[in-house]
């Protein structure tokens, strides 16, 4: 669309939006965590709820998250005003707003389970909407081929991820750094507050841009949701497709999840504060953010399947670390509590994610053209879906073991068996198929 590409030495896009609004989307989710961290200590301590009514609710509020595909699908095929990308990306920043803003502006004593869990839902129900259109820029700017004379207006899916990654993951830092310090100082509900604040900006400046400025590949002709569903439905049907999306949910939800019970540990059992917690979980963005631009310009070449299998043995091993900790074995070797929780606490709730940049590359070069925002969304939903079956099982498996919020016996037992559940995908890792190259590479390189 552009007649003159701007300066080749530069990768930013002058007339087209396109970073800006994406860089900005998932900077917003990544600063999720704010207000998620403040909902962890009000339910603790406002609500004096125990583990296990804490992690119920957590995924419990997760449930609008199976529902991404419906959203791709309605994204994919229904155009508002001749958009269908900017439109549901500024729905979603709304319902998150008045969600978070409702939470905020309630007296904390009239608040609710009910009430509360209700604003959860929407605004999850919100984050959902707009992670689906953001997804699908991603994954259909990704899928352009990138020509010579557009080379500068142009990304490799790698390049794209890897940049919405790093975005996302400086949100999380600032929002796990401001939570941990701010949290004891101005309470959750200020917390609730300014998250709201920030995705009404978020809001305002999306409602300026017209989708025509992305620049997005045109569709010979729009379809219907019948016809989008039986698009997503043919790509289904390709093993590739199907046996990816299948382990990726099956590697998770086979994982019992004790993050409810490992909360309680360290803020109950151990007497840690938000600002150690806010410490531990900006490491782990970090890491994450690090890894974003490693992957990027070193393991691009590495094949998916062998990074994600290796992602997932690291995982295990993280996890029978846990074990040592809470047997107090560290402890012993003069290894202090906090520094424990700091470093190793957060690369394992980070690493669940970071397997999940070369798998949603991998995804992407496989997506057919035309339901790229149905299938990116039946990925997260798999994804989401995944990880609450995780959390009921991680409730179960305390209750088995008896582990409630003043009695940690039975905790190292269920760290156990956490980790060898996580090491039981490994063995049929092979269910992922190997990288297919843009034929557009070939030609640059």
């Amino acid at each position: 669309m552009v007649s003159s590409p701007p300066p080749p030495s530069s990768g930013d896009l002058d007339p087209n939006p396109t970073r800006r609004i994406l860089g900005l989307g998932f900077w917003i989710q990544g600063l999720r965590c704010l207000p998620w961290m403040a909902i962890n200590f009000f339910l603790k301590d406002g609500l004096h709820v125990d583990p296990s009514t804490l992690q119920l609710l957590q995924n419990s509020a997760n449930l609008p998250m199976v529902g991404k595909p419906l959203y791709g699908v309605v994204s994919d095929a229904v155009y508002i005003s001749g958009q269908h990308r900017i439109p549901y990306i500024a729905i979603g920043a709304f319902l998150q707003a008045v969600s978070w803003l409702a939470i905020a502006i309630l007296s904390p004593s009239g608040i609710s389970i009910v009430t509360l869990s209700l604003c959860l839902l929407l605004s999850n129900l919100g984050a959902s909407i707009a992670e689906v259109a953001n997804d699908a820029i991603v994954a259909e700017i990704g899928k352009q081929p990138t020509s010579p004379p557009k080379k500068s207006q142009s990304y490799s899916s790698g390049e794209l991820q890897s940049f919405v990654w790093i975005a996302s993951s400086a949100g999380g830092v600032l929002g796990n750094l401001l939570g941990g310090i701010a949290i004891n100082i101005y309470g959750p509900q200020a917390m609730f507050l300014f998250f709201s604040l920030a995705v009404a900006v978020q809001l305002f400046i999306i409602v300026t841009v017209r989708e025509s400025s992305l620049n997005l590949p045109k569709s010979s002709s729009r379809v219907g949701i019948r016809k989008q569903l039986s698009e997503l439905s043919v790509a289904l049907q390709k093993p590739e497709i199907a046996y990816s999306i299948t382990w990726l949910a099956a590697s998770n939800a086979i994982i019992p999840s004790l993050t409810g019970t490992m909360f309680f540990y360290q803020t109950q059992y151990l007497n840690i504060n938000s600002s150690v917690l806010g410490i531990s979980k900006v490491f782990g963005q970090a890491a994450m953010l690090l890894w974003s631009v490693i992957y990027n310009r070193f393991l691009k070449s590495v094949p998916s399947k062998k990074l994600i299998a290796a992602i997932q043995g690291v995982m295990a091993a993280f996890m029978l670390s846990d074990v040592l900790f809470v047997k107090g074995v560290y402890r012993s070797m003069v290894v202090p509590d906090l520094l424990y929780v700091i470093v190793f606490s957060g690369l394992l709730e980070v690493l669940f994610f970071i397997k999940i940049l070369p798998f949603n590359i991998l995804i992407a070069q496989l997506c057919p053209s035309g339901c790229e925002g149905s299938l990116m969304a039946l990925v997260a939903s798999a994804t989401a879906l995944s990880f609450i079956v995780s959390g009921y099982l991680g409730v179960a498996l305390s209750s088995c073991v008896g582990v409630t919020g003043s009695d940690f016996s039975g905790f190292p037992c269920a760290l156990l068996i956490q980790a060898v559940c996580t090491l039981l995908p490994i063995y049929w890792s092979s269910c992922i198929p190997d990288d297919k190259k843009p034929e557009s590479r070939s030609k640059n390189e």
